[in-house]
C-alpha cells in the first residue's frame, strides 16, 4: 500500500467483511466547544389529511401524532416521544385494541395497559392521548430512563418478559416521529449520556491474532466479534462489549447483530448511523469510554472509510486521550496506540447507554 501525502494509508475493503482504518491523525489544535449535556425538548406534531408515511395507515399516523402530542406538555424529550411510539408499535401496532392476549386478557388500548388501577379507567386506556400521558408519566418516573437503551427503558414501564422485545420497533418509531415532527433532528444526537469506563491499556484479547493482511480475508483473521482482528472497529467493539459487561463469548454486541434493522455495524464510516439505528446517544462532548467517530476525511481520517477509537481520559484543557488500534502507518499499524486530541477534531462521540440491563 502506498502512503498518502497526509500520512494516510489506504484501506482495502473485502466484500462481506468490514475493516477499520489505517491512518495518521492530524491533531489540529482548535478552540474547544463548551460542553453540552441536554436530552433535548419534544418536537411538535405536524399532520393533516394529506400526511403519508410509507408502511403506515392514516389510523396509525393519527395515533402516533396523539402520542407525540401527549409528550409536549409533559416536557418529554424527543427520545421519549420515540420510545413512546416504539412501545405502542410493539404492543398494538399503533392501533387502539379492545382486547388483550393470553398473558394479559384485560389489556387494552395502544399500550395494552392492564385493568389494575395503575392506568386509569377503561375509557382512559382506550383513549390514545390519555393512555399516552399515563405511559409517559410512568416512563419519566424511571430513574435515569433517558440514559438507558430505548428497549430497556420501555421494559422498565411495561415489565414484559423480554427486555429486548421493543428493539425491532425502534427504527419504525424514529421514522414516524421524524415524519410527523416540525423540525429535523438526529436520533440519539442530543448528547445526553453518562461517562463510561476505558480499559486498562492494551487489554484487547486478540492482540497476537493474525490480521487479514497476514492470514487473508477469511475466518482465520475474523474475531469473535465478526470484525477483522486488530482493526480499529474490532478494538472499539471490544470496548463496547467490555463496558456493557460482556467480556467473553458469546458476546452481546457483534458486527452482524448490533443494529436492530438487520444491517451490519460495518466499517467506521457507518458507525454513527449504527448508533442512530440502535437509539444510543451521540454528541460533541468527550466522555470516558465513548467511541470516537471520525467521518471520512475528518482530522486526517481516510477520505472514504473514516476511523473509530475510544476516549481513554478527558483532560481539563479542551483535550482528551484517545486509545485505539490501527491508527498509525506501517510498521506500527494493527497495534495499540494512544494520543491526545483536541475535543473539536472528531465528528462525534458515540455514547453507551446506562448499563442497568447488565445486572
Amino acid at each position: 500500500m502506498q502512503r498518502k501525502s497526509l500520512g494516510l494509508v489506504a484501506l482495502l475493503v473485502i466484500p462481506g467483511l468490514f475493516l477499520g482504518l489505517i491512518f495518521t491523525m492530524l491533531l489540529l489544535l482548535a478552540p474547544a466547544k463548551p460542553a453540552v449535556a441536554s436530552c433535548g425538548p419534544a418536537v411538535s406534531v405536524v399532520i393533516d389529511a394529506n400526511t403519508k408515511v410509507e408502511g403506515y395507515t392514516p389510523e396509525q399516523l393519527k395515533n402516533a401524532a396523539a402520542i407525540m402530542g401527549a409528550g409536549k406538555p409533559l416536557d418529554l424529550s424527543v427520545k421519549g416521544q420515540m420510545i413512546s411510539v416504539m412501545v405502542a408499535l410493539g404492543e398494538s401496532g399503533l392501533r387502539v385494541l379492545d382486547h388483550g392476549d393470553g398473558l394479559g386478557p384485560d389489556s387494552r388500548g395502544l399500550f395494552q395497559q392492564r385493568d389494575n388501577g395503575a392506568w386509569g379507567s377503561y375509557a382512559d386506556r382506550m383513549n390514545p392521548a390519555t393512555s399516552a400521558r399515563n405511559f409517559i408519566k410512568a416512563l419519566q418516573a424511571v430513574p435515569g430512563w433517558e440514559l438507558l437503551e430505548p428497549t430497556i427503558a420501555a421494559n422498565k414501564v411495561q415489565r414484559n418478559a423480554d427486555p429486548d422485545h421493543y428493539q425491532k420497533y425502534w427504527p419504525g418509531a424514529v421514522k414516524l416521529v421524524q415524519a410527523l415532527s416540525d423540525q429535523k433532528f438526529t436520533p440519539g444526537g442530543s448528547g445526553c449520556a453518562i461517562s463510561g469506563q476505558s480499559g486498562t491499556g492494551d487489554d484487547y484479547p486478540w492482540k497476537n491474532s493474525p490480521t487479514w493482511m497476514q492470514a487473508g480475508a477469511n475466518k482465520a483473521s475474523t474475531s469473535p466479534l465478526d470484525m477483522y482482528y486488530r482493526e480499529c472497529v474490532d478494538f472499539a467493539l471490544w470496548r463496547v462489549n467490555q463496558q456493557m459487561g460482556s467480556t467473553s463469548a458469546p458476546f452481546k454486541f457483534l458486527n452482524s447483530t448490533f443494529r436492530p434493522d438487520g444491517q451490519r455495524l460495518g466499517s467506521a464510516v457507518t458507525w454513527k448511523a449504527g448508533w442512530d439505528a440502535k437509539g444510543w446517544p451521540t454528541g460533541s462532548t468527550p466522555r470516558a469510554g465513548a467511541v470516537v467517530w471520525y467521518a471520512p476525511g475528518t482530522g486526517g481520517a481516510d477520505p472514504t472509510f473514516g476511523h473509530v477509537a475510544v476516549v481513554k481520559e478527558v483532560k481539563g484543557n479542551g483535550t482528551y486521550v484517545e486509545e485505539g488500534y490501527n491508527g498509525n502507518p506501517p510498521p506500527n499499524d494493527h497495534s495499540y496506540y494512544t494520543r491526545t486530541v483536541t475535543n473539536t477534531v472528531p465528528s462525534a462521540f458515540l455514547y453507551l447507554p446506562a448499563q442497568e440491563e447488565n445486572k
